[in-house]
């Protein structure tokens, strides 16, 4: 790790380091060299898209990383730091041929790592509705939070983090069609109404359904119809 400091986003030095200190200690921004930098495990994004990192990257070839990604050292490897904000552009950075990126490092303990990769990918819209989904039930399941601390966390109503969180009762093939953006959330909701959902989702994929015709569909099984009787209706 070079000990330069970088440039803070939005133009103008970075804040000098106290005598003594280091960059993690000062909050300052300085270069991190790539190859000691890992993702968050726990990172709630797992889902990056081909076209954008190749986009970013041309970006970062031309004009540079214009905002610090955030880090915390590692817990588990002395003088080695795990990404709390700021994977995408750590990908980016590496396809653009880059060998440092500036960085600030803060200490995070588990919950902390886990909320700030939360609240920054949904406030960017970052996450696709499982991600999102998967990482509050994290929060719950692993820091018992609540849904309404969830919700004040994230800025998102609570009906939002009970309806995201509803998408976990999904089976994998359902999730994965959700996480490629082959279906909505809204679809997925409405397919949720169904005794079996699954295959109602795959449904809406193979004909290319409608939220509406996804509830219309939703409203005959209930009724007591057959799937395979009742999608020739919708």
């Amino acid at each position: 790790r070079s000990a330069r400091i970088g440039e803070a986003e939005g133009g103008g030095l970075a804040p000098t380091p106290e005598p003594g200190s280091t960059p993690s200690e000062s909050h300052a921004v300085a270069e991190f060299a790539l190859s000691d930098i890992r993702p968050n495990p726990a990172q709630p994004r797992r889902t990056f898209s081909e076209t954008e990192l190749e986009e970013l990257a041309i970006s970062i070839r031309q004009r540079g990383v214009l905002q610090p990604i955030l880090l915390r050292p590692d817990p588990d490897a002395p003088n080695q730091y795990q990404i709390v904000a700021g994977e995408r552009r750590w990908r980016a950075a590496q396809r653009a041929g880059l060998t440092t990126i500036a960085a600030v490092v803060r200490d995070m303990d588990e919950l902390q790592l886990l909320e700030v990769g939360i609240i920054e990918n949904v406030q960017r819209e970052d996450l696709n509705p499982i991600e999102e989904a998967e990482a509050y039930g994290a929060l719950i399941k692993r820091f018992g939070r609540t849904q309404e601390d969830l919700a004040d966390s994230v800025g998102k109503s609570r009906a939002h983090v009970a309806n995201t969180l509803r998408l976990l009762n999904l089976g994998e093939a359902a999730r994965e069609h959700l996480r490629e953006g082959r279906v909505s959330a809204g679809h997925a909701r409405a397919a949720l109404g169904a005794p079996d959902p699954d295959p109602v989702v795959d449904m809406a994929v193979a004909k290319n359904m409608s939220v509406r015709d996804v509830e219309a569909l939703v409203k005959r099984l209930k009724d007591g119809g057959t799937l395979d009787v009742v999608a020739k209706k919708v």
